[in-house]
């Protein structure tokens, strides 16, 4: 088993938040939500332990949403005014829409102190026999991908290259600060670099304006400049899926189209790979990883409760082991389960049935 991570059995960082919790949001604010929030942190974090894994994060148990309660803490970016994206998503049902409210780049951005300190430095606090706490955050990709070119003010940026410098600034400010804390795993999640693989949204991009077929590039570069000072002894892995809301999903198409330059260019340390069915495609793109980057196989499910076969995730991590080394993978659920407030459609006990599931086939796998 590995001694730093990404550890051989891992998770993507949000959980299902528990029904007190959610009575909690609807009905308290201040100190007294904050109360509510640390008592299920707590429970959340020995949960995970018990349950095998050798790190752990607060479950994203105080934001409503993955990816934008960070974002809107970014000094400059502010919800647009009565503007929402409508994000439509699918499942074996049908279609449903997210309409989160859009965001607009009012002023230039910076970031004067850390996001989610005060919420790291509890679950540092927290975590005990020697589980790592992990942090999550949206990538700086998020920030252009959900309103693009839009969405910045032309008269803040009249340089685009302006707005990226200042946007991988305020996120090397970030990752210093949370490092400072003693952060020593962090995760940037990224959708974007998931949906370019889908040529519908490629699609949709270049109707708004921007180069499709290269973005993926330029949100490589801007990663990178993110971390290119990062603290010595950080961990840093990313996420990608294809959308996660309520049990639904926005893109597919495997990782062909992003891969080759992903797995060589960015400077992170490992990845997290969404891999539980066939919209997310087949293996062949892990030929392209380069030796001593680590693959995390997002093989089980989050998307619904039924319990995945042991013998059939070991079948597919040996598939996956003919283009990148065994040593370089590890197993884990395919997205969080609950990348807002609302969850998919499991049960707590089918969400732990998973990962114990993770924990044990990690184990007989690896050792």
């Amino acid at each position: 088993m590995r001694t730093s991570p990404p550890f051989r059995a891992d998770h993507v960082g949000s959980l299902l938040r528990p029904a007190a919790l959610l009575r909690a949001r609807q009905t308290l604010t201040g100190d007294a939500l904050r109360e509510a929030e640390d008592a299920a942190i707590r429970d959340v974090v020995r949960k995970q332990r018990d349950a095998g894994l050798q790190s752990a994060t607060d479950g994203e148990f105080r934001r409503a949403s993955w990816h934008m309660d960070f974002i809107y803490r970014l000094e400059g970016i502010g919800q647009a005014a009565d503007e929402h994206i409508t994000v439509r998503f699918h499942n074996a049902e049908g279609d449903l829409e997210y309409t989160p409210a859009a965001l607009r780049v009012h002023d230039r951005i910076r970031l004067s102190e850390p996001i989610f300190a005060d919420d790291f430095t509890f679950l540092r606090e927290t975590v005990s026999g020697g589980v790592v706490p992990k942090l999550t955050i949206p990538s700086p990709s998020m920030v252009h991908y959900r309103g693009g070119p839009a969405a910045i003010d032309p008269q803040v940026y009249p340089d685009v290259e302006e707005f990226w410098r200042d946007l991988s600034a305020a996120y090397a400010e970030q990752v210093r600060r949370i490092g400072a804390l003693g952060c020593t795993y962090l995760q940037f999640d990224d959708t974007s670099l998931a949906y370019l693989n889908d040529p519908s949204q490629r699609a949709e991009l270049t109707e708004r304006g921007d180069d499709a077929d290269h973005l993926h590039l330029r949100y490589i570069k801007q990663i990178n400049a993110a971390l290119a000072a990062k603290p010595a002894g950080m961990t840093i892995t990313t996420h990608m899926c294809r959308g996660n809301f309520r049990s639904s999903w926005v893109a597919s198409g495997g990782y062909d189209f992003v891969a080759e330059a992903l797995f060589n260019e960015l400077n992170v340390d490992g990845f997290f790979l969404e891999f539980d069915d066939e919209r997310s495609g087949g293996f062949e793109p892990l030929r392209f990883v380069p030796p001593g980057k680590m693959m995390v196989l997002g093989l089980v499910t989050t998307k619904r409760g039924e319990l995945e076969s042991k013998d059939a995730l070991k079948r597919r991590i040996d598939e996956a082991a003919k283009f990148v080394d065994l040593d370089q993978l590890c197993l884990s659920p395919q997205c969080g389960f609950s990348s807002t407030v609302e969850g998919n459609e499991l049960t707590e006990e089918q969400q732990f049935a998973k990962i114990r599931l993770i924990v044990e086939t990690a184990r007989e796998v690896w050792g």
